[in-house]
């Protein structure tokens, strides 16, 4: 399988994205899908949800002061 760059994947391999998609190679092709949740149910008004690309995680936090946390209800993905 040759992934969108190019780079040639053996069969039954699996490998991260840049992305942050967990990709995999079978004779059927190339499956990718996210390899995290997103945040649903905080305050908006009051909090930020901010993107981590080297952890392929979400934190969500005060707008006001990063440092702090803000509680969420559920994730999606």
């Amino acid at each position: 399988c040759y992934d969108s760059k190019g780079k040639l994947h053996e069969f039954d391999s699996s490998w991260r994205t840049d992305n942050c998609l967990d990709c995999s190679c079978s004779k059927a092709g190339i499956r990718c899908c996210t390899s995290f949740v997103r945040p649903v149910g905080y305050d908006n008004k009051k909090c930020i949800s901010m993107f981590n690309k080297k952890t392929c995680t979400y934190k969500v936090v005060e707008k006001e002061d990063h440092s702090k946390e803000c509680p969420v209800r559920g994730w999606v993905g």
